[in-house]
């Protein structure tokens, strides 16, 4: 078997020394106290700080634990909290495209719309927030699925429930299409979940990287698809845009 990784033991070391101290540490003393050199402490410091789990005074220059070690494990945002973040952006790729536009979550071994906005003109059978979305049949629940473990394992040793013809209820094939999902950066649905409607959706990431909510629209065939059932890309590319657009708004890809 493969050794242990010295750069993730010397970053366990530094997160438990800095956990213990009651008072910010300054570089040379963290460098002294595990035995490292100061640019290799200064090179772990900086990709704790990059992730979270470490923070710098501004003013002195020290580091202690970061706010998002503190709260590893649990849930950042609640469903409220994570729409007041994304309403705006959902809102306007409802506006951009004609079409409804929603955000969901994985909350409680479900996926649930934290929130969605009616297209022109509205769906009335169409989706609402606070609906529970079938992960294996949307294209929001796919990017879930997709991209969160948790969500993953959900649906492990459960039938995959059949809503129209075109559901996907075979597990190999469900599994292949969600590793496309993540090749391609977006989910699509087509007749899965109503005959005649499709959806489109993206991943919505947080700081660190993970994938805390999906982002999309969902409309008719006739307006989300070309003649041969594929998703319109200029549509993909706006949804995917508004994903990375609340991605950024959480603290994904910003420089510290």
């Amino acid at each position: 078997m493969p050794g242990a990784v010295q750069s993730v033991e010397r970053a366990a070391a530094m997160l438990r020394l800095l956990a213990v101290e009651s008072e910010p540490m300054g570089l040379g003393q963290i460098a002294s106290s595990l035995g490292l050199a100061k640019a290799t402490a200064h090179g772990l410091l900086r990709t704790l700080h990059d992730v979270g789990f470490v923070e710098q005074d501004p003013g002195s220059g020290r580091y202690r634990v970061g706010a998002d070690l503190l709260h590893l494990g649990s849930t950042t945002l609640d469903l409220n909290e994570l729409r007041s973040v994304a309403l705006n952006w959902v809102d306007t790729l409802a506006a951009r495209t004609g079409e409804a536009a929603g955000l969901a979550a994985y909350r409680n071994g479900q996926a649930v719309l934290a929130h969605h906005a009616l297209g022109d003109p509205p769906d009335v059978g169409g989706l609402r927030t606070g609906t529970v979305l079938h992960l294996h049949a949307s294209a929001l629940g796919k990017v879930l699925l997709a991209f969160d473990p948790g969500a993953a394992r959900s649906i492990v040793g459960t039938t995959l429930e059949s809503l129209t013809y075109r559901t996907i209820t075979a597990r190999p094939r469900l599994l292949t299409e969600l590793a496309d999902v993540r090749d391609a950066g977006a989910a699509c649905s087509v007749e899965e979940v109503r005959a005649g409607m499709a959806e489109i959706a993206a991943p919505v990431r947080d700081r660190g990287g993970f994938v805390v909510a999906a982002v999309g629209i969902d409309g008719p065939v006739s307006h989300l698809c070309d003649a041969a059932l594929r998703p319109r890309q200029d549509l993909v590319a706006a949804v995917i845009s508004v994903a990375r657009a609340i991605s950024r708004v959480l603290g994904h890809g910003s420089t510290p």
